[in-house]
């Protein structure tokens, strides 16, 4: 487990390196993910990393564990409440979309938590220009594979460095790490609903999928949910695309 922190922080250090850019930032969201990412970026660069919250209806806990996390490791950090900001875009928008007859309400939802994922994601991308730093994402190897995150909102970064490492491998590192008890064990969820979890969400469980992504046999209903989800999430995974050249 060292060897494999070591080759992280390293690769981190190497990406400041050829990028010409001061240092690194995550989003902290509580979660497992944000911890290990938000210890990583702080031993990669020790004076020039910073660790965001950015709460927008947001779970109480989540800030808590936020918190804990930053303490825990000692990281810079900034807060920015992205409420009221919410609030206003998204009120809006569903105004402008009810003048239209075009608002969808089975879709207000997922519309709603996307759009806090993508404010997010350019809190980030302002600060990071502020300091000359660059985002650092939280996805996993599941997430990842099976396309669970936001287009342009937490997968809208510039590195990725725990693409690679299986959520129960995650979970190793954060115990390595020394993330706080609670925040290795809770749950996991974006917090994009009340009671809303990853695993209800994508209809198998990091376990599974960590199996199917080692090549082990799992159940074949939960291949199929892996394997379909992974094939419509491929356009979160490329550029954007465009025709052949005619």
């Amino acid at each position: 487990m060292q060897e494999k922190v070591e080759k992280l922080v390293q690769w981190l250090q190497q990406q400041i390196k050829e990028s010409g850019v001061d240092g690194l930032l995550v989003g902290v969201s509580g979660g497992i993910d944000s911890a290990v990412v938000t210890n990583l970026i702080k031993r990669a660069a020790p004076e020039h990393s910073l660790g965001v919250i950015m709460p927008c209806k947001s779970n109480p806990q989540d800030m808590e564990h936020a918190k804990r996390v930053i303490e825990a490791c000692g990281i810079d950090s900034v807060t920015v409440d992205l409420t009221e900001t919410h609030n206003t875009l998204f009120t809006t928008m569903q105004q402008e979309l009810e003048q239209q007859k075009g608002l969808n309400p089975e879709q207000q939802q997922l519309a709603d938590a996307n759009l806090r994922a993508r404010l997010r994601m350019s809190t980030l991308y302002a600060l990071a220009t502020n300091y000359k730093y660059m985002v650092v994402g939280t996805d996993n190897a599941a997430e990842w594979y099976t396309g669970y995150f936001t287009k342009f909102g937490d997968g809208g970064v510039d590195l990725v460095p725990l693409v690679h490492q299986t959520k129960g491998e995650v979970r190793e590192i954060a115990k390595y790490l020394g993330v706080p008890d609670e925040v290795v064990n809770k749950q996991p969820s974006a917090g994009l609903w009340e009671g809303q979890t990853d695993e209800n969400e994508m209809g198998t469980s990091y376990a599974l999928i960590d199996k199917y992504l080692q090549g082990e046999e799992i159940p074949q209903q939960d291949k199929e949910i892996i394997e379909r989800l992974h094939r419509n999430t491929a356009h979160k995974r490329e550029m954007a695309r465009g025709p052949e050249k005619f």
